[in-house]
């Protein structure tokens, strides 16, 4: 009972510090936004982080792992999170950070909605009605048809998508593929995309061009500074996804779950104090309305595991 508990607290720590420094990176990554196209700050994010990475494959399962037999879902999956990832970064690179992050909590009801159809269980009514209240949360914070509404909240929207799907592949890849393996090629599979995006837009011309600016600034070399926040963005990308990965090992899903909402806190805290964003009352509303639905469907979800597993003889 007591070891049960020291791995709960565990898994506390480790998700507060996932989430944290994962939020801490959006962050920073709206910051340099402002000045660096995505596509060099997603391309140095990953090259910072490839060290990193690195030193915990060869003190993990070693660099023969990288060639698995599941290369190919693998690389499929690092596809899907990659396009998730970079309509995220051009999402809260034009909205503020809490707006994106509270459409983003939608990751949980896509994964619901998805479960019966990827894994051919039976979705029961009570997730059907979670899905259907938070986004009802979606469309208040969104606003569709307000002066405030933004085009670039459906890219959040889709991030949100497109996680929730690489994350119904883990469940299947991460049996056979060790989990730093896994964030090896998805790093490498970044850096790749990025400079690809990158070639494109300067052999298309549309760099330097304002055609869609968080995408087509030109590239410029960091400053001293620049370097110390890509340094700390590959720390912070390499740390908190080992984090999250100790977090789930420590504790079942459905007590871990809930903590991953304290990203609205560091959020809004970021919002507030660098970038001038305070969110508004329809942001407060829709994001309490989709936190509230994503701990509805957890709590319900873990009573029906209790009332489903079989009684000990």
């Amino acid at each position: 009972m007591i070891a049960r508990q020291q791995h709960k607290l565990k898994a506390i720590a480790f998700i507060t510090l996932a989430v944290g420094l994962a939020t801490s990176q959006d962050a920073i990554v709206k910051y340099m936004t402002g000045t660096f196209p995505a596509y060099e700050t997603i391309a140095f994010r990953g090259l910072m982080a490839i060290p990193f990475l690195l030193f915990w494959q060869a003190r993990g399962v070693g660099f023969k792992a990288l060639n698995t037999p599941l290369l190919g879902l693998v690389l499929l999956r690092s596809f899907i999170l990659c396009t998730a990832y970079f309509s995220f970064v051009l999402a809260i690179a034009v909205m503020p950070l809490a707006n994106a992050v509270a459409i983003y909590f939608t990751m949980p009801f896509f994964m619901a909605a998805m479960v019966g159809k990827g894994l051919g269980e039976k979705v029961p009514l009570y997730r059907w009605l979670a899905i259907a209240i938070g986004f009802i949360g979606v469309v208040i914070t969104l606003r569709p048809g307000a002066s405030t509404f933004q085009p670039a909240s459906l890219l959040a929207l889709y991030s949100a998508f497109g996680y929730a799907l690489g994350q119904m592949m883990s469940r299947h890849i991460s049996q056979t593929v060790s989990p730093i393996v896994i964030s090896n090629w998805q790093n490498l599979f970044y850096i790749i995309a990025a400079v690809i995006i990158g070639a494109v837009v300067y052999a298309t011309g549309y760099a330097g061009t304002d055609a869609m600016p968080s995408l087509t600034k030109a590239f410029q070399w960091p400053g001293s500074s620049e370097i110390v926040q890509l340094v700390l963005l590959g720390i912070f990308s390499a740390v908190s996804a080992t984090a999250f990965i100790s977090a789930y090992q420590n504790a079942e899903a459905n007590f871990v779950a809930p903590f991953e909402y304290t990203a609205m806190i560091w959020a809004v805290l970021f919002g507030i104090f660098v970038f001038n964003d305070f969110p508004d009352f329809y942001t407060w509303l829709g994001a309490t309305v989709v936190i509230g639905a994503g701990l509805f469907m957890l709590i319900m979800d873990h009573s029906r595991t209790r009332t489903l597993a079989p009684v000990p003889h």
